[in-house]
């Protein structure tokens, strides 16, 4: 069986991502066999940094089915691992107007749970609507060039 990948779509739509780090997540045993599950959602999830360490926060991960008494508190802050000096190029930038550190998706790799995280700079109205079209106009012409109705 795969592990999944869970993605924040909304961040790709509401931020302009200029810059990607992937990061390892300190998560408790339930956390890790939710998140195996599938169960855990980025809807508000944004990381910051705190005393020289970057946290998640609003990240949910549903409490595991099968657990007792030990299971996880479903929205805690959860601590990202990261080198000092990727530690400091972001808080760096986030220092400048605009910028803010979103989470993109969650995966595994050799076992391991890691948090794609992203630099990113908010979009205005008129941005997320360019974006829109831009993606509309991209579907359709893959549509067609999959129907072989191509005029050019």
């Amino acid at each position: 069986m795969s592990s999944p990948t869970i993605k924040n779509r909304k961040a790709f739509h509401d931020f302009t991502i200029e810059d990607t780090f992937v990061a390892g997540i300190a998560l408790q045993g339930t956390e890790v066999k939710s998140i195996r599950q599938g169960n855990a959602s980025f809807t508000d999830s944004f990381a910051f940094i705190k005393g020289g360490e970057v946290w998640l926060k609003e990240f949910y991960i549903k409490p595991f089915e099968h657990g007792s008494y030990n299971n996880h508190e479903p929205l805690r802050e959860r601590k990202l691992l990261l080198t000092k000096k990727e530690i400091r190029e972001l808080e760096k930038a986030t220092q400048q107007k605009g910028n803010t550190i979103v989470p993109l998706k969650i995966f595994f790799k050799n076992g391991f749970v890691k948090v794609q995280i992203g630099l990113a700079k908010g979009k205005k109205r008129f941005d997320k609507r360019e974006s829109i079209k831009a993606s509309d106009t991209k579907r359709d012409i893959d549509r067609a060039l999959k129907r072989g109705k191509v005029s050019i």
